[in-house]
C-alpha cells in the first residue's frame, strides 16, 4: 500500500436543479487508520445511483448529505489492513465506503463478496443492490409470470436492464422505454425485449396504446411524474404496480402529483412501494437464484464505467441528466 493520501469527493454546495460538477469538491486527507476490530479498505469499484440526489435534497430514507459532507455510496473494496480475523488482508468485501479511495469499517459493516460473482463490479450491479431491487420488484412483489405484459422505463439503466431480463426469463412480454435510438436498439437486440419506446422522439402515450391494447399487467415505476399517470391509465385488470423510483422529480424542489386513484381502483390493481433495504436479509437468496443464469450467459449487464474517484462528479451528473448507458460505476 504505497499511498499515504486519501482522495475524497464532498458536496461543495446544494445543486440548483440538475447537479453540475461544481457542486462537488475533490479533497485530500491523510490515510485513515484501522482501530481494534476494524479493517482499512481500498475502493475498487464505486456505485453511483439516482437516490443520492434525494440524499442531497434531504428526502431519502438513508439520510441527508449537506455541504462539506463526504458523498455516500456502496463499493466493492479490497481489505488492505485488518485487525479482525473475519476479514484478512486481500479479502474482497462490499461496504458503504463512500466517494473516496480508502475507508475504515467495523467488522459488522462489511460483507464478503461471493467469489462466483464475476466480474467483481457485478456485485454492485446485476448481482448487487441494483439486481436485488429488480428481483424484489419483479419476482417477490409483482410475481411476474409467463404471458404477463410488463412495462419497464429506463430499461437500459442498471435496475431496468436487470428487471427486463428477470421478466423475460420468466416468460413475460416486456416493453421498455429509453432515451434514444441507440439505447432502444440495445434493449431490443441485446436484451431481447419485444419493443422499446424512444421517449425523446415518440409519443409515449400513443405507443402505449398500440403496444398494450388490453392494458399492461405489470408496471415497474422507476420514474414517477407524468409517465406514472400514463401507465396507471392503461392497466389491465388485476395489474401490479411497483413504485420504486422518482427520477422525474429528483432534480426538482417539488413532487409531481400522483395518478387519480380511480385508475388503480378500476383495474383492481395491487400497488407496492419498494424499498430495497427491506430485502437486504434475502440478498444471498437472490444471488443463489440468479448465479446459474449468470454463469450460463443468460444474464448480462452493460456498465457505464469511469476511471478514478475524481471522475465521480462528472459521471453522477451525466446519470442525473439521463445520459448514462447502463449501470454507472467508478473504477479505482
Amino acid at each position: 500500500m504505497a499511498s499515504t493520501i486519501n482522495r475524497q469527493i464532498t458536496l461543495a454546495r446544494y445543486p440548483e436543479g440538475s447537479p453540475v460538477e461544481a457542486d462537488f469538491e475533490l479533497t485530500e486527507s491523510n490515510l485513515p487508520v484501522a482501530g481494534p476490530g476494524q479493517v482499512l479498505c481500498r475502493t475498487r469499484f464505486l456505485s453511483l445511483d439516482p437516490y443520492m440526489r434525494s440524499q442531497i435534497a434531504g428526502r431519502h430514507i438513508s439520510g441527508t448529505i449537506a455541504p462539506g459532507d463526504l458523498m455516500r455510496g456502496e463499493a466493492v473494496c479490497e481489505v488492505v489492513e485488518s485487525n479482525t480475523s473475519a476479514f484478512p488482508v486481500g479479502a474482497t468485501v462490499r461496504c458503504m465506503a463512500g466517494w473516496q479511495e480508502y475507508s475504515v469499517h467495523e467488522a459488522d459493516q462489511v460483507q464478503k463478496v461471493n467469489p462466483d460473482v464475476q466480474p467483481e463490479s457485478y456485485a454492485l450491479s446485476l448481482m448487487g443492490m441494483t439486481g436485488l431491487t429488480a428481483w424484489a420488484a419483479m419476482v417477490w412483489q409483482a410475481a411476474v409470470a409467463e404471458g404477463d405484459g410488463v412495462l419497464i422505463p429506463a430499461v437500459t439503466g442498471g435496475v431496468g436492464t436487470a428487471a427486463a431480463q428477470f421478466c423475460l426469463n420468466r416468460g413475460a412480454r416486456v416493453i421498455g422505454i429509453a432515451g434514444g435510438d441507440e439505447k432502444c436498439r440495445f434493449a431490443v437486440d441485446e436484451l431481447g425485449i419485444e419493443a422499446c419506446i424512444n421517449r425523446k422522439e415518440e409519443d409515449v402515450a400513443q405507443r402505449l396504446d398500440e403496444l398494450f391494447p388490453s392494458g399492461m399487467d405489470v408496471y415497474f415505476d422507476l420514474i414517477g411524474g407524468e409517465l406514472l399517470n400514463q401507465a396507471s391509465a392503461r392497466l389491465a385488470l388485476n395489474a401490479r404496480v411497483i413504485l420504486c423510483g422518482l427520477m422525474a422529480d429528483y432534480n426538482s424542489a417539488t413532487r409531481s402529483p400522483g395518478p387519480p386513484p380511480g385508475n388503480w381502483i378500476r383495474s383492481r390493481a395491487i400497488v407496492h412501494g419498494l424499498v430495497v433495504y427491506d430485502f437486504e436479509s434475502r440478498r444471498d437468496e437472490f444471488i443463489a437464484a440468479c448465479l446459474p443464469d449468470l454463469q450460463a450467459g443468460k444474464l448480462k449487464q452493460r456498465e457505464d464505467i469511469s476511471q478514478g474517484v475524481k471522475s465521480a462528479p462528472e459521471a453522477f451528473c451525466r446519470l442525473m441528466r439521463g445520459e448514462n448507458f447502463g449501470k454507472v460505476i467508478v473504477a479505482m
